[in-house]
């Protein structure tokens, strides 16, 4: 009874002292894991990151006796369910999760068992002798003889995924040494810095977070605009409109007027200052412009005068 008593507190020890040492946590799924798989991902994370395994009736006791301390491990607790176990790091995530699933064993096809993928049977000859094809026949599996084999003449989805490998289906894929299932580590959730997420978030890349954000802040600004209630991403807009509104005002009141406004009172008053000040570049530009024209003509008519032929031609 005492040595169970201290293998507990030794656990409950060692998991406290990883859940201090370390930010992040993969919660990961171990089923049909073997244990020369656990010790080459042991392995490959070695210096990086902890695996750690445990009852899962022990893991939630010690969590709950460090939550009141440590509130965050709360979050921890639905997760601890099932073959899972935990691998702690402080290294990249997106790294990290790279080694816990790069270590997979192909398997074959067993009854009973739930295909995580569309399983296919490709076309191509069997090496089989004819006398099976009524096997073949019994699955909708086309077939034909050829050169005194059977040959499988298209592809054909054996088995959807999420649904049950048939016995039938599971022999057949062993008579053609299919093995369509990979095993190794998956990983249920992340912890990290308290906060729980599905790995599939370290997919997003930063220019998805920034036009997210970007596109956010233009919905609150509208909004605040709409509402008129003044907000941080609204604030330059409303000052942008509330000089265009002092600019209508100034040029329907003559006394009011600032020294930035002048030069469009100016131009208001007195278009054709400004009109010749602005057809000055444009005859310059198209002045550039006519030799070019008139080269570009010139060789055209050369050209056309020759019909394609050179003197002597």
């Amino acid at each position: 009874m005492g040595g169970k008593s201290a293998t507990k507190a030794g656990y409950f020890d060692k998991l406290k002292g990883l859940l201090e040492e370390y930010k992040s946590i993969f919660i990961v799924t171990v089923d049909n894991v073997s244990s020369q798989q656990m010790h080459e991902i042991r392995q490959s994370l070695r210096g990086e990151g902890v695996v750690l395994m445990g009852k899962n009736t022990m893991v939630r006791r010690a969590l709950k006796t460090f939550i009141g301390d440590f509130p965050e491990y709360d979050r921890l607790l639905p997760f601890v369910k099932g073959n899972v176990g935990f691998v702690f790091t402080n290294g990249d995530l997106k790294e990290t999760r790279e080694k816990i699933l790069s270590n997979r064993i192909a398997a074959p096809a067993r009854a009973g068992a739930i295909a995580p993928a569309d399983v296919y049977v490709p076309a191509g000859n069997t090496g089989m002798e004819p006398g099976k094809t009524s096997f073949f026949q019994a699955l909708g599996v086309p077939t034909k003889i050829a050169r005194g084999t059977i040959e499988i003449t298209t592809d054909l989805k054996l088995v959807e995924a999420n649904t049950k490998v048939g016995a039938s289906e599971a022999t057949l894929l062993n008579m053609l040494n299919i093995s369509p299932f990979t095993f190794g580590m998956g990983i249920a959730q992340i912890y990290d810095q308290g906060q729980t997420f599905d790995s599939s978030v370290l997919d997003i890349e930063e220019s998805q977070l920034l036009k997210a954000f970007t596109s956010s802040i233009a919905t609150i600004a509208t909004i605040s605009l709409a509402l008129n209630y003044p907000t941080l991403p609204s604030v330059m807009h409303s000052v942008v409109n509330s000089y265009k509104n002092a600019i209508s005002v100034a040029l329907e009141l003559e006394t009011y007027e600032w020294e930035a406004i002048h030069e469009i009172k100016d131009r208001i008053a007195h278009p054709e200052n400004y009109a010749a000040a602005a057809a000055a570049p444009a005859a310059a530009a198209a002045s550039e412009d006519a030799p070019a024209a008139a080269a570009k003509e010139e060789s055209e008519e050369e050209e056309d005068d020759d019909m394609g032929f050179g003197l002597f031609d």
